[in-house]
């Protein structure tokens, strides 16, 4: 038996929202619930609810900007920057900027819908 994961084919998450989301390892991608590792690319305007996840999140940002407001604060992540968001944090991921950006994002445990707690 193998002791590691080659990922090839990761899987894409629908959206609606012109969003990208290639999870290499997690829930979708291989019922993995530890932890989560997904590479995403959202378009210029983009924007998603609030949320307040059951999980941890770390960004790493390779291209362009991403906002994110936690309680009063607008926190802008550049090129080259990473953040880490707790669990439980009331939280909103956007992109208000005119070029998309490009990152990855590992959630401890797993990503899913049911954890995420996106106000509607």
């Amino acid at each position: 038996m193998k002791k590691y994961l080659f990922q090839k084919s990761p899987f894409i998450v629908p959206t609606n929202d012109g969003k990208l989301i290639e999870e290499h390892f997690g829930l979708a991608s291989i019922n993995h619930g530890d932890f989560s590792f997904a590479h995403m690319i959202v378009p210029a305007g983009w924007s998603e609810p609030y949320q307040t996840p059951d999980f941890d999140e770390i960004t790493f940002l390779f291209s362009g900007r991403k906002m994110i407001e936690i309680d009063d604060e607008k926190i802008i992540l550049e090129k080259g920057q990473s953040i880490l968001v707790k669990k439980g944090t009331r939280v909103r991921y956007s992109n208000p900027f005119e070029e998309s950006c490009e990152y990855v994002s590992l959630c401890i445990p797993a990503f899913s819908i049911d954890r995420v707690k996106r106000e509607l």
